[in-house]
């Protein structure tokens, strides 16, 4: 700015810089502050220079941090001056002291048009320069279509042209939704042909961020960017001023490959070829050289190439000379290329068939792993992580473990993370996996979290070959003279379960195992000490009959605990030495530890839910994950469009023995982000109509049976009662989904999968060409936590996705938010969450719909939460089992059914089915040896555990038929798990009414059975 001639601005700048303090400062700038705001009441009396030269005093104090809260009407109003240098104040103060939500901005806003749309160019860049800096709504509103004039103006001079181009897309970021960008794809066009380069660079920002907010409307532009590349690349036309160290115009050639990374793909062979030999030409062209600057611009023309050669999934030899190029720039000296080198290189794992060729250069990645510079030791380590599989992992993980002793303790969490996650991945056996794991803890203890060892636990509890060496490998670790307490945990914990068998090793005694765990005692923190109590208490009923030596060394540390001031502490210390003095009871009491549950790793889900912004992704997921995500809220009321549009499912009733639950559980709608909203009991019967239609299109016809107890009153939510019909028992309550009409079809049966994943708790729901929906779920009592993992199995993006759960009444789910747009190649986890009220056979459906380009796909899908997932096997004893019999006397807690039409089996193969639905087959109880006993214990949350007993008698000359008691404590549960083995057991017909019931036939009375033989008195009661 020019401040010659104004010397009352100059004195008063001077005066402030020879300030003495800050004292004399705000004195000075308060006395100025005040002498203005005098002559500004004046105003009529004041010059056009002497109000330019107070509004300039203002902008000053405002810049040394002093608040002005007067003068802004005067700087407005400069705005409107007819000559330049009042008009050039008025801008540059009100552009700094008003912000987009000020009220006088409204002053402005006619003069600022008027000079829009004026003849003269530099108040026409004034104008833009101010909306482009401030851009609010009311700019936005009332000055952009002339903004849109001025850029695709022919007369306006390329300086404006450039500055609207800039100003449009500031407003386009701040106020995407006012801006009316429709019809804008022939105008992007037009622009893209523009020979001034300056206009084109704008133009092309513009585009990128038009392109990336719908890709859709404009890929007329595609062959247009291409031309661009092809000029660029040429050096074609281009002005000496915007080529930069030799290469022409890089700041175009970025945006412009950014461009072409928001299109899922090219697919005209024409334009792709085009596209392939530019990319190819640069490739080949950028080599380092000493320059920086020109480094600089090079290799970012370069990187964004290979990003672009990444996201159209170009063919493997020119993905292998991007590796090629990537492992040159990881052995250079500048740490910058070595940097970039090893992030696209790891960007490069996304894509298939290059992991073997990255391989090759795995020395030099663990050289790197040693370079001076953090961060390129972490890039290094984050491709390491990337690329390790089977063939290399040992390898890896070795050089891992030598790099933690070095590491920089900013690193060596993360790093001992990875290295413990990378040896449960792809150990080749697990006695490697336990050594890699103790050597992580002891070399680097403070940095080895809980779930580490947690981890190691689990597998050597679930594996018995495994015990004997995992505790001898704890045993040599506590032979060192210091460790750490992370060690002392998990050795202890070892010792504690498996040190008996060690027995017959030298130095293994019980005596001996107690004495070397007991050292560290005094070393180890309060948390530490109820484990080695523990580990006590299993050596000494390891060693029954115990060892009085032993046993007065060990109840002297319990009686000294028993007053100790941590409540944990003291109740083991209290409880074990009553529990020590039972002498062989205690063998049974500290029994070792039950096999833990198949779960999915902790490690790998804590590293997913750490993982930071890494060069793990690619740069088109990073951007598409950037992009606003319209997720599924979770509301209380109906969507506004209704209930979500499904006919191929049906009413599904749940059998209750009570009037009471109908009234109350089942008034309930499906709302669209699968939670239910209850429905006012108060309305009258009719008032639920409309909610039992709605169900009914939710839901496809079903026959629903009920135990004979089943009440009329079930008709009042729209669901007729079954009781009585011929044909109602032997109806699937499974809910029946209809072949979906749609142009994508699915892969594989959608039936066969569903019940696939009934008998286990992980596999493939759905797939078809575009996506796969997964399945992994854990039960545990009456509740489950079920993951949907969603996968995108192409290279575009899969839009609008939606997924909605149908949850029958005697179900409650909890499904998390899912994002709208699933990136190319990607997948999306998504929990769910059930609980089970009450027995029943319906099932939750969902709705799953996604768009593929032109196709919107649309599928209902069963999810696997079927009764027996909340059944526990359990083993039953005859002492246990015929009192139970016994007090279970007949209909409707014991249901006795003479089943045909089974699917021919062996013995043995029923007795896997039944495994497989988590009833637990007694071998022994029966004496004859065709029939079959199992047991299991039904949790839900209205009748917590109860025993459900299963007795099925074959005959071996007509394997098609049996006869089948089913009894339990609960006539509802009773009657739906005997028609859930019926459904599984009978081969169903897929079309066609179902078989009328076989009438049950009277059952000989039998004589009376001697007590002493339980399996005659067995087939007595039965």
């Amino acid at each position: 700015m020019a401040l010659s001639g104004m010397r009352g601005l100059s004195v008063f700048i001077s005066d402030v810089r020879n300030c003495r303090n800050k004292e004399q400062e705000r004195l000075r700038v308060d006395k100025e502050l005040g002498n203005i705001r005098t002559r500004f009441k004046n105003e009529k009396g004041l010059t056009p220079y002497e109000k330019k030269k107070y509004v300039w005093k203002m902008l000053y104090i405002y810049m040394l941090g002093y608040d002005v809260d007067f003068g802004h009407m005067e700087a407005v109003s400069l705005i409107s001056a007819p000559k330049y240098p009042e008009k050039q104040v008025g801008y540059i103060v009100t552009s700094c002291l008003l912000n987009e939500n000020h009220d006088f901005l409204r002053l402005a806003i006619n003069a600022v048009r008027n000079d829009i749309i004026g003849r003269n160019e530099t108040f026409q860049c004034l104008a833009l320069t101010l909306v482009g800096n401030i851009g609010g709504r009311e700019f936005a509103e009332s000055l952009a279509p002339d903004v849109q004039k001025l850029l695709i103006s022919s007369s306006c001079r390329p300086l404006v042209r450039k500055k609207a181009a800039l100003c449009l897309l500031r407003l386009f970021r701040k106020n995407s939704d006012i801006l009316n960008v429709d019809g804008w794809s022939d105008r992007m066009a037009q622009l893209l042909d523009e020979r001034d380069l300056g206009v084109l660079t704008s133009s092309v920002s513009l585009f990128v961020a038009l392109v990336s907010n719908n890709h859709e409307a404009y890929w007329n532009c595609l062959p247009k960017c291409v031309k661009v590349m092809e000029r660029l690349a040429r050096n074609q036309d281009i002005p000496q001023e915007y080529t930069y160290y030799g290469i022409p115009s890089p700041w175009l050639q970025v945006k412009t490959m950014r461009a072409l990374q928001y299109f899922p793909t090219v697919e005209d062979p024409t334009i792709r070829r085009a596209l392939f030999e530019v990319l190819q030409r640069i490739l080949m062209g950028t080599d380092v050289v000493k320059n920086v600057n020109k480094n600089n611009a090079s290799h970012a023309v370069l990187f964004e190439a290979l990003a672009l050669v990444m996201h159209l999934d170009s063919e493997k030899e020119m993905m292998s000379q991007c590796v090629a190029l990537l492992g040159k720039f990881i052995a250079v000296r500048e740490p910058n290329i070595r940097y970039l080198g090893l992030e696209n290189m790891t960007r490069m794992l996304m894509v298939t068939d290059v992991h073997e060729i990255i391989k090759r250069h795995q020395a030099q990645i663990i050289t790197s792993l040693k370079d001076p510079d953090i961060s390129i030791r972490r890039r290094s380590l984050d491709l390491l992580y990337g690329m390790c599989d089977v063939s290399n992992a040992k390898d890896i993980v070795e050089e891992l473990l030598q790099y933690l002793a070095t590491a920089d303790f900013a690193m060596r969490e993360e790093l001992a993370l990875k290295a413990a996650i990378l040896a449960e991945k792809f150990a080749p056996d697990l006695s490697w996996y336990v050594d890699v794991i103790l050597q992580l803890i002891d070399k680097a203890g403070d940095f080895v979290s809980d779930d580490i060892w947690f981890r190691v636990v689990q597998f050597v509890t679930n594996n018995e070959d495994l015990q004997p060496y995992a505790a001898l490998k704890a045993r040599e670790y506590l032979d060192k003279p210091a460790i750490h307490e992370t060690m002392v945990k998990v050795s202890a914990y070892l010792l504690g379960e498996y040190s008996h068998l060690l027995a017959r090793r030298p130095g293994c005694s019980p005596k001996e195992i107690f004495s070397i765990i007991h050292e560290k005692l005094p070393t180890v923190s309060t948390p530490t000490i109820p484990i080695l109590l523990t580990t006590y208490a299993k050596i000494l009923m390891h060693s029954q009959p115990a060892d009085p030596e032993l046993q007065n060394q060990i109840w002297a540390v319990y009686s000294k605990y028993e007053s100790c001031i941590d409540a944990e502490i003291q109740q083991r210390a209290v409880e074990y030495l009553a529990l020590s003095r039972k002498g062989e009871a205690l063998v049974d009491i500290l029994a070792e530890m039950p096999k833990f549950p198949e779960r999915e790793s902790s490690l790998i889900k804590k590293a997913e839910d750490t993982e930071a912004d890494t060069a793990e992704l690619s740069a088109i997921k990073l951007r598409t994950q950037q992009q606003t995500s319209n997720a599924l809220v979770l509301t209380d009321q109906r969507p506004a469009n209704g209930a979500p549009q499904v006919s191929q499912l049906g009413m599904v009733m749940v059998p209750s023995t009570s009037n009471v639950d109908q009234n109350t559980v089942d008034q309930r709608v499906t709302q669209s982000n699968g939670t239910l909203s209850a429905v006012d009991p108060q309305l009258p019967v009719q008032d639920h109509a409309p909610a039992g239609d709605i169900l009914g299109d939710l839901l496809s016809p079903l026959a629903i049976e009920g135990p004979p107890s089943v009440s009329p009153q079930s008709e009042l939510n729209g669901v007729p009662s079954y009781e009585g019909i011929p044909g109602a028992n032997d109806a699937l309550a499974l809910a029946h989904v209809g072949d979906q009409e749609s142009t994508v079809k699915p892969i594989g049966d959608i039936a066969e999968r569903f019940h696939a994943l009934c008998l286990k708790d992980s596999g493939v729901l759905y797939e078809d060409p575009y996506v796969q929906i997964g399945i992994k779920a854990e039960w545990r009592g009456h509740q489950g936590r079920m993951v949907l993992f969603l996968g995108n199995k192409n290279t575009a993006p899969l839009d609008s996705v939606q997924a909605i759960i149908l949850s029958p009444s005697h179900l409650k789910s909890d499904l998390s938010l899912v994002p709208e747009v699933i990136p190319p190649r990607a997948q999306v986890q998504c929990p769910l969450e059930v609980v089970n009220l009450r027995p029943s056979r319906d099932v939750a459906v969902l709705d799953f719909s996604y768009k593929f380009g032109t196709y919107l796909v649309n599928n209902k899908l069963r999810i696997p939460a079927v009764l027996s997932k909340f059944l526990q096997p359990v083993q039953v004893s005859a002492e246990e089992f015929f009192p139970q019999w016994r007090s279970l006397p007949g209909p409707p807690l014991k249901l006795q059914e003479v089943v045909r039409g089974v699917t021919p089996m062996s013995l043995g193969e029923m007795a896997n089915l039944f495994n497989s639905l988590r009833l637990m087959v007694c071998p022994g109880l029966d004496p004859n040896a065709c029939n079959l006993v199992a047991s299991s214990t039904f949790y839900s949350e209205n009748t917590r555990g109860m025993l459900c007993l299963v007795r099925v008698e074959t005959d071996p000359a007509d394997r098609t038929q049996l006869r089948m008691t089913v009894a339990s404590g609960d006539p509802t549960l009773t009657f739906e798990l005997k028609e859930f083995i019926k459904e599984h057991l009978v081969s169903i017909p897929t079309g066609g009414k179902p078989p009328a019931p076989v009438a049950q036939q009277p059952q000989p009375t039998n004589p009376p059975i001697a007590s002493s033989d339980p399996g005659a008195l067995l087939a007595g009661l039965l």
